[in-house]
């Protein structure tokens, strides 16, 4: 009996019996579509992980000022002022491993222009940090360090900023007025989106390091900066880059040893790296779960492949009877039980993709639906056929045509 016979007689008897054929596929239905959705959801949260990382920039170490303590109570690190200009630009001549560094201030306040007004963060800071950030202009100009150099009142704006004081109309070259400071705007950064800790990066305002300084936290201390992000010259050279920093302000800062540092350093690359490795193991956990119900549904292909071939005994007594042997026994169930698995896997997969489109238009959270996940799902169920048919189909095979022929 050939191969095309086999079909012919599995999709009959899959038929004869339409209820429990769908019943059978029910479990790996539910299975393959709960992988392809819990996949999907894991990927989208790797891809959200991965556009953050691109959004902050490569190879960037953050240097923020000590914390302070006040009636015995520690306010954290940033809390002081204990960086200064100087130490950039030393970061900058003295550590071979650094390719640019930025200083930057910050502060919030109210921005108005005509009768809008937007409350957002102010960020005074030098050219090299939008290289740094890999962060892009639309409209206008950049800074450049003429504006540095000069404390000119110019300024760029975020896309939030932007679209909550102009709605559609091109900021650049009107004024608005920071903390009651007139500055003209002379860009418009390209779009961010959120940072890894959920801020919108686009709701800040970036005006010169000396301005800021200035003008808008006068509280500031003479030369003091409020962190300072550097950029190593390659990913291999980032961990180098933080020892040379760390080593070069110790010894800028008196930094004996037992005594507790001044300063912290922060390896983003690293931390970010830490929790796209976290978002791909939970994907690999959801789907590892959901896989769970597959292995059920194959018990259940198992569970009903046997009392099949109790139901039809006399049918495989009266098919050795006339000339049939064992291995086309043993191919026919085989057939119907991967059929069984294979076409509720087909219905599985559009199901899973269908879940998962309807989970990102509810919840707004991007699904991404893989080639590969598919067809390792759709793998996997032929695979819980093959592996769950043959012990029925084997049993079937191994009847005596005698007994099979006698059995009522």
């Amino acid at each position: 009996m050939n191969l095309l016979q086999t079909l012919k007689i599995a999709l009959r008897a899959l038929r004869t019996n339409k209820m429990r054929s769908f019943l059978t596929m029910l479990g790996i239905i539910i299975g393959i579509a709960a992988v392809i959705a819990m996949m999907a959801v894991g990927s989208g949260a790797s891809y959200v992980i991965s556009q953050q990382i691109a959004s902050i920039g490569s190879n960037i170490i953050l240097v923020i000022p000590g914390s302070t303590t006040s009636g015995g109570l520690r306010a954290g690190f940033g809390s002081s002022q204990t960086l200064t200009s100087d130490d950039m630009k030393a970061i900058m001549t003295e550590c071979p491993s650094v390719e640019s560094a930025a200083p930057n201030v910050r502060t919030s306040g109210s921005v108005v222009y005509g009768n809008m007004n937007w409350s957002t963060i102010i960020m005074g800071t030098t050219p090299e940090y939008f290289d740094i950030r890999e962060w892009g202009i639309v409209s206008g100009r950049s800074m450049v360090q003429q504006d540095v150099d000069g404390g000119s009142k110019t300024c760029l704006l975020g896309q939030t900023v932007a679209e909550n004081l102009f709605g559609g109309d091109d900021p650049v070259g009107k004024i608005i007025r920071i903390k009651k400071v007139p500055f003209t705007v002379i860009g418009v950064l390209d779009r961010k989106g959120q940072s890894p800790q959920g801020q919108d990066q686009d709701d800040t305002i970036f005006v010169p390091f000396r301005t800021a300084q200035r003008n808008l936290i006068r509280s500031q201390q003479q030369n003091s900066v409020g962190a300072i992000m550097v950029k190593g010259k390659s990913e291999e050279l980032l961990g180098k880059a933080e020892e040379e920093i760390k080593a070069l302000l110790d010894q800028r800062h008196r930094i004996t040893n037992g005594k507790e540092p001044d300063y912290s350093t922060r390896n983003l690359s690293e931390i970010l790296a830490v929790a796209e490795q976290s978002s791909k193991a939970m994907s690999l956990l959801l789907g590892a779960v959901a896989s769970i119900s597959l292995i059920v549904g194959g018990i259940g292909i198992m569970n009903i492949m046997l009392v099949s071939v109790t139901e039809r005994t006399r049918e495989i007594g009266i098919r050795m009877a006339i000339g049939a042997r064992r291995n086309d026994i043993l191919m026919q169930f085989m057939t119907e039980a991967v059929l069984l698995t294979m076409i509720g896997g087909i219905i599985g997969i559009c199901m899973g993709a269908g879940g998962a489109m309807v989970v990102s238009k509810m919840l707004e959270w991007p699904t991404l639906i893989s080639i590969q996940s598919v067809s390792i799902a759709f793998i996997f169920s032929a695979a819980v056929g093959i592996f769950f048919g043959f012990y029925p189909a084997r049993k079937a095979a191994q009847l005596n045509p005698i007994d099979a022929l006698r059995y009522e």
